[in-house]
């Protein structure tokens, strides 16, 4: 039997790049081990809430609702402390052997909402996941550290303490040391080529992007789900190593209530998933444990909060909850892009995200999605003939998106997480003109960086957008554009926010240990901490804090 030093020690990670690397080598067909599958073989305590005939009471020292970057982390933490944990996680364990770089499939399964998750206007898309080890199952990859500007804005403006630049260094760095982070070693596709050319001409910044991968096969499918097991995702690291430690997992769980005693939560109330995952109609699962951790991520943090009428007599539960609104250009090319096979982000652009201050009008991250054909057939945008032929010439185009960095400036107050009437969440995030100015100026940016990489053509994603075959012409087209719902074509892939952390309780949730405001035993442990938005994608910044503030709760509680 293979236990936890030896599953998540070096050894084992060595052992498993030299496996994948020989293995793909050697050209063999056969499939890559599921290591998860092997560790279950072994009596991992794993539960499928949707199979399950009768009620059932479950008991542990630590609940902790939510396996993404913050439930992950926090897991492993607790249980290598020597405490009994248990994880609910709402969707369902898919694990490598699922994973066929299936577009359709794996939007259906490992998405919230089937992947159409979207603002309450539908003025925004959000692609969040939902499975084991959560978006970190499904994202690209890309692994920023909390930018310098950003946590200083949060001591200054939001009351935050204990972390600043120095404290977090050393959690950054043993998280990066955890997941394989390190910048991408593999000449960059064709795709990520043009930020890097484009910059190079206009002598723009641009760097390398760390990805948390060891052993990659380049296959660039990162968003189906990883059938390699390189991606160093919550599902291959920190939660077997928790199920290692005696952990038990409970997936296809809805957590629908917290049960509270006076100041302290008594119980959480959850029921299993139908087949589909799509209600939860099954057998009641009622949880009970001395402490209760909620790491369902922005959006779903809140709402388990407002479902359970938790106090908050500020009003401040789900209040900011922030998106990195996403725009678009495309670019259209003489040569072949082919940008849906290799990795998927390796080269980003920060030159226009603090160009103008921490608080001045809205600054950007520059980086591009990958194209897998069904994923661009939405974000290309264009109907009928239109839709056609762009996506004719999509071996031939690049897509390029800008991170708007949202929640620094008084105008930019994010969103709000309601519930509809059946209690599920929505986010309703107004747009406004300080949001639509920088949407301009990104079209602008990232239209001459794809000219000046040699594009013949670029287009905004823009309902009105039209081909522009001079830098000139673009400038003019963007100008003219009307800035409004649903004529600008905006996506996200990071929620922030809702539960926001300081030490004034007037204007925030938690403490800066992520402990509730109001309630003794409830710690909260994801991206909703986190008082704006960070301005760079957010996995790391999850890891790095929830590290640190885990730690400190796995010493108070051991």
């Amino acid at each position: 039997m293979v236990r936890a030093a030896a599953v998540l020690g070096h050894d084992w990670l060595s052992w498993s790049t030299r496996y994948l690397t020989d293995y793909r080598i050697q050209g063999n067909s056969m499939p890559v081990p599921d290591l998860f599958l092997q560790g279950v073989a072994r009596g991992w305590q794993v539960i499928d809430a949707a199979s399950l005939a009768t009620d059932t009471t479950l008991e542990a020292d630590v609940i902790i609702i939510g396996t993404g970057a913050g439930g992950g982390t926090s897991a492993e933490i607790l249980a290598q402390r020597g405490l009994k944990v248990l994880l609910v996680e709402e969707g369902s364990l898919k694990t490598s052997s699922d994973f066929k770089n299936d577009e359709a499939k794996a939007y259906a399964e490992l998405y919230q909402e089937g992947a159409a998750r979207g603002t309450a206007d539908g003025g925004i898309g959000i692609l969040q996941g939902r499975t084991v080890g959560g978006t970190t199952t499904v994202n690209w990859t890309s692994s920023f550290r909390t930018p310098d500007p950003t946590l200083a804005h949060w001591a200054s403006e939001h009351s935050v303490k204990g972390v600043d630049s120095d404290s977090m260094a050393p959690w950054f760095a043993q998280m990066e040391e955890r997941l394989g982070v390190a910048p991408w070693a593999v000449p960059p596709n064709a795709n990520n080529d043009v930020i890097r050319q484009g910059c190079e001409k206009l002598d723009y910044h641009w760097k390398i992007i760390p990805r948390n991968v060891r052993g990659c096969w380049n296959l660039g499918y990162c968003g189906s789900g990883c059938p390699t097991n390189a991606k160093q995702s919550m599902l291959v690291t920190t939660i077997p190593a928790a199920l290692e430690q005696g952990a038990t997992l409970v997936h296809s769980a809805r957590a629908e209530t917290l049960v509270f005693e006076g100041d302290r939560v008594s119980e959480v109330r959850c029921r299993g998933m139908n087949p589909t995952l799509t209600a939860a109609t099954g057998s009641t699962l009622r949880l009970r444990g001395k402490h209760v951790v909620l790491a369902g991520g922005a959006i779903n943090s809140p709402a388990l909060l407002l479902r359970s009428k938790a106090p908050d007599p500020h009003e401040r539960l789900g209040k900011r909850t922030f998106l990195h609104p996403v725009n678009m250009t495309l670019g259209l090319f003489d040569r072949d892009i082919n940008g849906f096979y290799g990795a998927p982000q390796s080269v980003y652009s920060d030159h226009f995200q603090w160009d103008q201050g921490t608080t001045g009008p809205m600054g950007y991250k520059m980086e591009v999605p990958p194209m897998q054909p069904s994923l661009m057939s939405v974000m290309m945008g264009g109907l009928g003939q239109e839709s056609l032929q762009r996506m004719n010439g999509l071996a031939q185009s690049n897509l390029m998106l800008a991170l708007l960095r949202d929640g620094f400036h008084e105008q930019s107050q994010g969103g709000s997480v309601a519930l509809r009437d059946n209690g599920d969440p929505v986010l309703d995030y107004p747009l406004n003109d300080y949001l639509w100015d920088g949407v301009r100026r990104a079209y602008l940016s990232m239209g001459e960086i794809q000219f000046a990489a040699g594009a013949k053509s670029v287009v905004p994603t823009h309902a009105h957008g039209r081909e522009s075959h001079s830098w000139a012409d673009f400038q003019r087209q963007v100008a003219e554009l009307s800035y409004r719902i649903h004529d600008v074509r905006l996506a996200s892939a990071h929620v922030m926010g809702g539960c926001a952390m300081g030490e004034d309780p007037t204007r925030a949730v938690t403490d800066s240990r992520g402990r509730h405001h109001q309630l003794e035993n409830l710690s909260v442990l994801d991206g909703s901490l986190f008082p704006t938005s960070i301005g760079a994608n957010p996995q790391l910044s999850v890891y790095g804090l929830v590290a640190k503030l885990a730690s400190g709760l796995a010493a108070e509680l051991s």
